[in-house]
């Protein structure tokens, strides 16, 4: 049952037709580049082809994949919609306050009623009228959760609020864990989810980031107690995306999604200790992770309790409406 908890069984993609790194958060992301050698058009054309086909070895292993289009031209960072919302069990769906102004485009509100329609959604609690007031939390993207041991863990930067955290975590049961990580640079980390992931049975986390020995001493300690495998990625394995990574829910058990940059980073000691946690799921996405996300960012688990009349095949891609 812990297992179901932690790794969803269906994720919720964006498609994007006009990707681009986003400039309005280039200032305080650390991971996004730019392509001098391709075109606009060459970049936007790539990261469609690569979303698609992460869909469809999501699907290929039983996941259910909720393949939404985006084509417009003012939202460069949907294919990232872990940010603006995200689910729990027992019903309920959160909505999040945006730090760059142009993201706050991206929230949906079409992805909100399929939920309501295919799941079992008891409410919604929308935090984003918090933006007037400057305050900014974007979802599992500044909060690791761990629904088993039921800890929000959240390095501090300018995306994530401590007073919205502590909200959050009042509604939704989690206890908060803050603390501050850098880069190999010494900048704060933008995402706490660029530097940790949280499986039912394992932990990648780079205990190198979090700058205060307390604390990193603290943040292992936790989780080696609630009887996780601690896998300690270096701030150079963090850059290649090592601790963006999501477990999920497959037809035939545990799977464990990556890309193939990161699976690369790692150490044969690293990768074996993954490999014994489930089935790793490469997914070659070299172009989105210009925009200084990986996989993780790529997916919106759905802990959600699905009805039981519906079009929704375990292991399928259900593909919506363009925006």
């Amino acid at each position: 049952m812990s297992a179901l908890v932690q790794a969803p069984r269906a994720v919720v993609m964006i498609r994007p037709h006009h990707f681009t790194p986003n400039p309005s958060t280039a200032a305080d992301n650390g991971f996004q580049r730019t392509d001098e050698l391709r075109s606009s058009a060459q970049v936007a054309r790539e990261a469609h082809a690569e979303a698609s086909r992460a869909a469809e070895m999501l699907e290929a292993v039983g996941i259910t994949v909720h393949l939404f289009e985006d084509e417009g031209t003012e939202t460069p960072d949907s294919v990232f919609p872990n940010n603006w919302f995200s689910t729990h069990a027992g019903g309920h769906v959160a909505i999040y306050p945006m730090y760059s102004p142009n993201r706050r485009q991206e929230r949906r509100h079409d992805i909100i009623e399929m939920l309501k329609r295919h799941y079992r959604v008891q409410d919604v609690i929308d935090y984003s009228g918090l933006e007037q007031d400057a305050m900014f939390l974007e979802g599992t993207g500044a909060m690791v959760l761990d629904h088993i041991e039921r800890v929000a863990y959240a390095a501090r930067s300018m995306r994530t609020n401590e007073v919205i955290l502590e909200r959050f975590c009042t509604h939704f049961n989690f206890e908060p864990i803050v603390f501050d990580a850098a880069d190999v640079q010494g900048r704060p980390i933008y995402h706490t989810n660029v530097l940790m992931c949280i499986g039912t049975g394992f932990a990648l986390i780079s205990l190198a980031t979090i700058n205060h020995p307390a604390r990193r001493t603290e943040i292992l300690a936790r989780l080696q107690d609630s009887g996780r495998t601690v896998i300690d990625l270096s701030q150079e394995q963090v850059s290649d995306f090592c601790g963006n990574a999501l477990e999920l829910r497959g037809a035939q058990g545990t799977v464990i999604a990556i890309s193939s940059r990161a699976l690369a980073a790692l150490t044969p000691t690293q990768r074996a200790a993954l490999e014994r946690q489930g089935q790793i799921l490469p997914l070659q996405i070299p172009t989105i992770e210009l925009a200084g996300g990986s996989v993780r960012c790529m997916l919106a688990g759905v802990h959600l309790v699905a009805r039981s009349l519906g079009p929704i095949v375990t292991g399928s891609v259900v593909e919506e409406r363009a925006r």
